[in-house]
């Protein structure tokens, strides 16, 4: 950065407006889980609607993932040219009426596409709240990142409980993405008039469009990819392993994948106390070594009590790495936004890939051999925590100023 950021804007905030700030930005994160949830329940309805067999389906629901990919480094340019906080209130609102396009869809083509976008605007608005996130943990000068991001599980629990009811009563997915949308949009907003007001100083160059991620971005995004693969192995195997390799029932079955998604959530949210006590390293390093435990047990489990206390351990122990991998990137070096785009799409990858690479190395051995890669990756969270360290706060009373465009420039506390 070749100034720093409007003083105006770095001298405005007070105790009183950080917190509202901190309220409005976790609301914010829940709106953008809402939609997951809301989408995710309806993929069965879209499937028959749109006429595509379960290969295509699965080459469509790629497109979320490149869409984001591509988008998310725009984020930074997005919020230079218009401010954070207009950025992120058309950044969202762009993501929560995306809601609407998938259920649209007649076909394969059109659903491949209503998928890309639905994932760019996604991945922009997610960059966007993160570097919002990260800023004003910088600024309280204690730790919300997980917190942030368990509120976004909370979300995804809502979208997806009145997914669930639509689902239950037949109502048409189009009529239901289309409520959701307009309330979510609503609701996002409201909340994006607390956010921080951030802009670039007069004389600050625009970022670049298009740009690699820094080195630092690559490692820690590594850890981060190691976290987000556990979790899609776990969400989305966790009921085909108690049902296939210990025999039983659905019922049981379904219910640990529900518990595994509310242990990562309870955990996100209570993460931030952790985290101030702990520091991030030493979290993430004992959290791996318990995911590692429980990963082990999954894969050893004689009976599904012990199977789901081993997949509950290892929710617990990668709830927190994701929201700290955010934290770390949006401190690593001159330009926070590309930093955390970069991570951001490392874990968008590792999201994509894991239950795909889950089954193909179970057809080729087992459901077991597949948690047993789970367990080698849980155990490279304890080896390479120390790359999270940037996630740690700043000394107390200093803090970094985080422009839209990414760059951050030491100052005082306001």
């Amino acid at each position: 950065m070749s100034g720093t950021a409007s003083a105006a804007h770095q001298s405005t905030y007070g105790p009183r407006e950080l917190k509202r700030a901190r309220y409005a930005v976790a609301t914010v994160f829940c709106v953008h889980g809402a939609v997951t949830g809301s989408f995710a329940t309806r993929v069965p309805w879209i499937q028959d609607h749109a006429g595509v067999g379960a290969g295509q389906l699965g080459l469509a629901l790629a497109f979320p993932a490149i869409g984001a990919s591509v988008a998310m480094p725009l984020a930074g340019s997005v919020s230079h040219r218009f401010g954070a906080r207009t950025a992120l209130r058309g950044l969202l609102a762009l993501w929560t009426l995306a809601l609407v396009l998938p259920s649209l869809a007649p076909n394969l083509l059109t659903l491949c596409v209503a998928l890309f976008v639905y994932g760019a605007t996604a991945g922009m608005s997610d960059v966007a709240m993160n570097a919002l996130g990260v800023e004003i943990e910088t600024r309280l000068d204690k730790s919300i990142m997980s917190g942030l991001h368990g509120m976004w599980s909370a979300g995804a629990l809502l979208g997806s409980a009145g997914g669930t009811l639509a689902a239950h009563i037949g109502a048409d997915a189009r009529l239901h993405h289309l409520l959701a949308a307009a309330v979510l949009t609503v609701a996002g907003f409201a909340a994006c008039r607390w956010v921080l007001d951030l802009r670039p100083a007069e004389d600050e160059e625009a970022p670049p469009r298009f740009t690699l991620p820094p080195k630092s971005a690559l490692l820690i995004g590594a850890v981060g990819f190691c976290a987000v693969f556990a979790e899609g192995a776990s969400l989305d195997w966790s009921a085909v392993y108690l049902r296939d390799v210990l025999g039983t029932s659905a019922g049981l079955a379904a219910a640990c994948t529900t518990a595994f998604t509310l242990t990562m959530a309870i955990a996100r949210i209570a993460g931030d106390a952790v985290v101030d006590r702990f520091g991030a390293v030493r979290t993430v390093r004992i959290g791996g070594i318990g995911a590692t435990l429980g990963a082990l047990l999954v894969v050893v489990a004689p009976n599904p009590a012990i199977a789901m206390a081993g997949f509950g351990l290892l929710g617990l122990g990668i709830a927190v790495v994701v929201p700290l991998a955010f934290a770390a990137a949006g401190r690593s070096g001159p330009n926070p936004s590309q930093a955390i785009a970069g991570v951001a799409t490392i874990t968008y990858t590792s999201g994509l890939v894991a239950p795909s690479a889950i089954g193909t190395i179970a057809d080729a051995t087992s459901l077991v051999v597949s948690f047993g890669v789970v367990t080698v990756l849980a155990c490279g969270l304890a080896v390479f925590a120390g790359v999270l360290r940037g996630a740690d706060r700043a000394p107390s009373g200093v803090v970094g100023q985080v422009s839209p465009a990414g760059a951050a420039d030491p100052a005082p506390r306001p």
